[in-house]
């Protein structure tokens, strides 16, 4: 696993893989070192567009845009409307449109600023943006620091499935500040710890403890930030592009959770609240398919309900809808699932024995 250095509080991990390596920079309050992050990572360009939505930008957009312009770059400020819808190609085409008509240019390089929708949304236009330009994550949800914004996956939704359309755009650089999550209301901040315990479960058992122990404090919240890059960061170094299949145990309660996540309606439930829903059934089909102990199916649901995590499938979510959604999700090949399941905590693989007839049940089981 990737060494997590601690210098002057700040926990970072580096991601070797070759020329596109970077490092996570992780700790409390260190948007204040902005340009010093900016210029450790190599030439950059003059030009930036710093991308991010309404709710983030009135939050966190003059710091940034002020430590960016303090640092010499000439920033154009790009904001989109807060939430799922905007991860579309509608929204993709207008930001790269903006960045055109703001004369930015093959050298200039974009910040994306906000949760996992504004960095997929921000890392697809600099993927293709004249055929890709460089693109700096700063992650402020919890979702966004342990996961999406590490990895190079770019991409917008569609009508009939969720990240369709994309690009494996690796970023030059991820600034994860805790201090950030201070200001996420309570369901967004509890839905991002689905992502932590999906980690968790596929490796790191003893991280269970750890997760217990933080309960819904947002105090201290690095060391555990950059444990969850970590693990990701060492999924991402075996497997970038997902050829190998080591990097599909990432998707482990994602099967399902996406299908839930687009039969629901983009918005209605929040991307951890509907993998939650996939990791009880993940969790569930490993007891009955794999050597899970019902004990630790046990624990993964107690710990997600700890969190206020849904486990049961809202009424009015249809299970064929859900099927429907699934079956065009990139995780099936040829019309076949690879689902991902657990050996026991910590040990995940992939599985090619599930059907879609274990995949009915186990929605069926999620009603109750």
């Amino acid at each position: 696993m990737p060494t997590i250095h601690n210098n002057d509080g700040t926990h970072a991990v580096h991601l070797d893989l070759g020329e596109r390596s970077y490092n996570v920079q992780v700790g409390e309050g260190i948007l204040s070192r902005l340009a010093e992050f900016l210029k450790a990572c190599g030439p950059l360009g003059k030009c930036c567009a710093l991308i991010s939505d309404e709710s983030v930008s009135a939050l966190h957009g003059p710091d940034v845009y002020l430590a960016l312009d303090d640092a010499g770059y000439e920033v154009t400020t790009i904001t989109v409307p807060s939430g799922e819808a905007s991860k579309s190609m509608d929204v993709a085409t207008g930001v790269c449109r903006e960045m055109l008509q703001a004369g930015l240019d093959r050298k200039s390089f974009v910040v994306a600023l906000g949760g996992g929708v504004i960095g997929d949304l921000a890392g697809f236009a600099a993927a293709i943006f004249q055929r890709g330009i460089p693109f700096v994550q700063i992650p402020t949800t919890v979702v966004s620091q342990v996961d999406s914004s590490v990895g190079g996956k770019t991409g917008v939704n569609t009508p009939e499935g969720k990240n369709l359309l994309g690009a494996f755009h690796q970023p030059r650089l991820v600034i994860a500040d805790t201090a950030t999550l201070r200001t996420l209301p309570d369901r967004e901040y509890n839905q991002g710890f689905a992502e932590v315990i999906k980690h968790a479960a596929i490796r790191d058992a003893a991280m269970f403890d750890a997760i217990e122990s933080q309960g819904l404090s947002r105090d201290e919240l690095a060391p555990l930030i950059a444990r969850n890059v970590a693990i990701k960061a060492e999924v991402v170094e075996t497997d970038e592009r997902e050829t190998s299949g080591t990097r599909a145990l990432l998707n482990f309660g994602h099967t399902l959770g996406h299908g839930i996540e687009n039969a629901a309606g983009y918005g209605a439930l929040l991307h951890g609240e509907a993998i939650s829903l996939g990791l009880v059934a993940a969790a569930r089909l490993s007891v009955e398919h794999s050597s899970l102990s019902q004990f630790d199916c046990d624990r993964i649901i107690s710990l997600l309900e700890s969190y206020k995590l849904p486990t049961t499938l809202p009424a009015d979510i249809d299970e064929a809808t859900v099927i429907s959604a699934m079956q065009r999700d990139k995780k099936f090949e040829a019309g076949a699932i690879r689902f991902v399941l657990l050996r026991s905590l910590g040990d995940a693989f992939v599985s090619d024995n599930i059907t879609q007839a274990n995949l009915q049940s186990a929605l069926s089981d999620l009603r109750r």
